[in-house]
């Protein structure tokens, strides 16, 4: 790491978790677009997580039938129709 950077380099050890891949054969099932609102999207299985950027909410999206490597950070705005999940 660069000197220019303050990070303490210590992880407490209750924070590591084994890695589990997910192969294909793991897939729930094939995702599939949902039209709402004459709208196609990809429907949420659940918020996995909500930090702030630059004063903005974002929520880790898991997406149904997707790979936990497919899970993005998505703004509020872009979860409109999900608001239950995102309280």
């Amino acid at each position: 790491m660069p000197s220019t950077i303050r990070i303490h380099l210590v992880v407490n050890v209750s924070r590591v978790r084994k890695y589990k891949s997910q192969v294909e054969g793991q897939r729930k099932e094939t995702p599939q677009l949902v039209v709402i609102e004459g709208e196609e999207e990809w429907e949420v299985e659940k918020i996995m997580n909500k930090r702030k950027v630059q004063r903005k909410d974002k929520y880790l999206v898991q997406w149904k039938g997707c790979m936990a490597e497919e899970d993005t950070w998505e703004s509020r705005d872009n979860l409109k129709n999900v608001m239950e999940l995102v309280k």
